[in-house]
């Protein structure tokens, strides 16, 4: 009687496997295709890239003229050179030059500026940049030197880059402090190599920004 219940027993427990897997195919899934999970569930393959943005390194020559200073053209126009990183729309430079172009003396005007960069709005060949600045001017009674730009730019090539400038310094010292706004220009060259991924990137930005 144990031995009729025993074959009994495991014919209905193969009978009701057999019904669910006829119930339920087994499903082959394609090399790279979806995955089916169940059997209202889909998982899609991952087909979403890291938006990559292009880094690479630039030098920027600079020419400004303070408009609220009195004196002739040496005692307003500042040149200067940048040379720095890009990282996308986010620059890191590093820039030295003079407040004026008198020769040095007690008091002199060269500088060395650490001067960080965003891009706050592109369209096309054209982005509004922001920039805050912090140095230092040697050996001037208001050495500590902060600034506050913006500038409007256009880019040229994906090499070539010029921008129209204005901004305010800011000088302390121990016993005083001033401030100037400045106005000028400035003509970037970017390090960039032909048929290189950052060029590639470089100009897919201006495209898709049309």
């Amino acid at each position: 009687m144990k031995i009729l219940f025993t074959i009994a027993l495991l014919l209905n427990t193969a009978f009701l496997f057999a019904q669910n897997k006829a119930q339920t195919p087994e499903v082959k899934i394609p090399r790279g295709g979806n995955k089916i999970a169940g059997k209202d569930t889909v998982i899609e393959k991952d087909t979403s890239k890291e938006n990559k943005e292009p880094q690479y390194f630039y030098v920027s020559v600079n020419a400004d003229v303070f408009v609220n200073t009195k004196g002739g053209a040496a005692k307003r126009f500042s040149p200067s050179v940048e040379i720095g990183r890009t990282y996308g729309i986010f620059d890191i430079g590093l820039a030295t030059g003079r407040l004026n172009s008198i020769g040095p003396g007690g008091d002199t005007s060269r500088f060395l500026e650490f001067r960080p960069t965003i891009n706050v709005f592109s369209k096309g060949r054209f982005a509004e940049a922001l920039c805050l600045g912090g140095g230092y001017v040697f050996k001037a009674k208001q050495g500590l030197m902060t600034e506050v730009c913006n500038s409007i730019n256009f880019n040229i090539s994906e090499i070539w880059a010029i921008a129209v400038t204005q901004g305010y310094y800011y000088f302390d010292g121990t016993n005083s402090n001033r401030g100037g706004q400045y106005m000028g220009f400035s003509l970037t060259y970017n390090f960039l190599k032909k048929h290189s991924v950052n060029i590639n990137r470089k100009k897919k930005a201006l495209v898709n920004d049309n």
